[in-house]
Parts: C-alpha cells; sequence; structure tokens
C-alpha cells in the first residue's frame, strides 16, 4: 500500500528532491545562509542537467556531465555539488524511489584534484592601523563601517559578525557570546570586547530602531549581506578581503607579542587538531584572550 501510495503521488524531480532535502536538513545546519548557498549550488551546476528529471532517472552519465567541466577547474566546488547530489539521491533511496546512487561511481574516472591554495588576500599587520582609519573617515557612522571596525577588532569572521543578535552581547561584562549553531567549529565561543568594539555597539544602538533584534542592519532592516564589506574595502581601495584581517592579527601576535599561540588560536576560535594540545587546554583561556585584545586595540585603534 506505501509503495502504491507513492506511486500514485508521484516521482519528484530532482529540483523538487532537493527542496525537500534542504527542508529535512535546515534545521540542524548553522543559518539559513548555509541553507540558500547548498542549494543554489545545484540550482547553478545541476538543474540545468537533471533538474526536470525525475530523481529515479538521474544516471551515472548525467552526474558525470555535469562534473567533468567543473572537476578539475573548480575543485572545491565541484566536491560541494558532488556530496549534495549524492546526499539528494541517498534520499531518493530511503524514499524507495530508486536503489543506487551513481555518485558513487563516478569518482575513478574524474580522476584526481590538484588544488591551487588560495589564501585570503590580508594587509601586513602595519597596515592594518591605517585601514581602518582610512574607512573610518571615509564612510563615519554607516553601519558597514561599524562592522567592519567591530570584525577588525575581534578578529572574528564575517559571519559571525554579520548575524550577531543583541542577546548575544553584555555590554556590561564586555562578552560576546556567540552560540554553538553559529561557529565554524561548532562550539560556542566567548568573546572579549574591548573598549572601541563596546563604543562600537553603543552606536549601532543608535543607529537601528530598538526592536531589530540584529546588531548591525542594513537600509531595509536586515543583516548586512556577505558582499557588503568586500565592496566597502574596494571602495577605499584596501588591497584586502574582511576574512583577510584574521591573518593579520596572527602575524601580529606572532611577530611583535610574546602572547602564547594557543591563546591567539583560541581567540580565532580555531579548532584544535592535536589531541595532547586539546587536552591541556581545558579552559577558553578567557582572560588570556582579553588581554591579547586589549593590546590588539592599541595596536590598530590608539586614539580610540
Amino acid at each position: 500500500p506505501l509503495a502504491e501510495k507513492r506511486r500514485l503521488v508521484g516521482i519528484p524531480t530532482f529540483a523538487e528532491a532537493s527542496k525537500l532535502v534542504v527542508e529535512q536538513k535546515r534545521a540542524g545546519w548553522r543559518s539559513t545562509a548555509y541553507a540558500k548557498e547548498w542549494f543554489r549550488n545545484l540550482e547553478i551546476h545541476a538543474f540545468p542537467r537533471i533538474g526536470d528529471v525525475a530523481v529515479s532517472e538521474v544516471t551515472s552519465g548525467d552526474v558525470l556531465e555535469i562534473l567533468t567541466p567543473i572537476w578539475h577547474t573548480m575543485g572545491p566546488t565541484a566536491r560541494f555539488v558532488h556530496m549534495r547530489i549524492r546526499a539528494v539521491l541517498e534520499w531518493a533511496i530511503a524514499m524507495e524511489w530508486r536503489t543506487d546512487n551513481p555518485c558513487d561511481r563516478i569518482l575513478h574516472l574524474l580522476g584526481p584534484q590538484h588544488d591551487v591554495v588560495t589564501h585570503h588576500k590580508a594587509l601586513p599587520h602595519g597596515e592594518v592601523a591605517a585601514a581602518v582609519a582610512k574607512v573610518r573617515a571615509g564612510d563615519p557612522g554607516r553601519v558597514d563601517t561599524l562592522a567592519f571596525e567591530f570584525l577588525v577588532l575581534t578578529a572574528a569572521r564575517g559571519a559571525e559578525v554579520r548575524g550577531a543578535v543583541w542577546s548575544e552581547m553584555d555590554e556590561r561584562s564586555g562578552v560576546w557570546t556567540i552560540p554553538a549553531t553559529r561557529m565554524k567549529t561548532g562550539r560556542e565561543q566567548r568573546v572579549p570586547l574591548c573598549g572601541r568594539a563596546l563604543a562600537i555597539l553603543e552606536k549601532a544602538r543608535k543607529l537601528g530602531d530598538g526592536k531589530n533584534p540584529v546588531v548591525f542592519v542594513n537600509e531595509r532592516e536586515r543583516a548586512l549581506d556577505g558582499k557588503r564589506l568586500n565592496r566597502l574595502l574596494r571602495k577605499h581601495g584596501i588591497a584586502a578581503v574582511p576574512h583577510g584581517f584574521r591573518s593579520s592579527f596572527r602575524d601580529w601576535a606572532a611577530e611583535k607579542t610574546d602572547h602564547p599561540r594557543e591563546v591567539v588560536e583560541a581567540a580565532l576560535a580555531h579548532v584544535v587538531k592535536s589531541k595532547v594540545e586539546a587536552a591541556y587546554r581545558r579552559t577558553d583561556l578567557f582572560e588570556r584572550r582579553r588581554r591579547l585584545m586589549a593590546d590588539w586595540e592599541s595596536y590598530i585603534a590608539p586614539s580610540s
């Protein structure tokens, strides 16, 4: 009866099945932005070929045609496309709409990938103070200016800053607590806020309407999009991307301070790969990180 019911309902197309998979997985993902990116990845690369094909009829030839043009030129993207097509077809197997997954048969035909490692564009740490001052002077009081400087001062990731909400901020104690669901590591991160970062939050409050839960909102009262800060830096002729300021911070800490590496890595919310080091680091080194971030503030914003 169940099989007959499914037959009467009809087998979904690959595009329809993809939407269902995203809806099913969404609750466990870090953000709605990730869900959109997951679907958009398939929309761009897979749907033109198999979007209208019944999920039961997708073949290894289809997957091979999708991946071959990008396998060696867009390695990371191609792997994501393969992984996501496979996930949709695994769902179809679970729903008893097919019995095999063609994604498992084509990797040896595509051959090994040789990715070119590309690093995020970053400024030498000695140029960060001038870049912050340039942006602040050029666009004083704008929300993207505030978000950019907050990102640099906290050495946080762009998504963490753009998605920040007021309930995460304890301005009295100078602590920003980012929940595990918003962290790349999947672990809660407490970020010490220096004096300038707290002043930025005060300005951001004045820009808002007092009702929006998001700290840095655009003109439509929504969180800033992922490209907003990149555009800001290009506008001011700064040859770096937002994420690159984490590298600037790391280089400064290594070259100009005596702060231990484990404190710096904790400030960057990096996963500890060494089991020995992970066992040793039983705390989040918060007070030591607070001193580190205060030194960083003095280095990049001495007049604030």
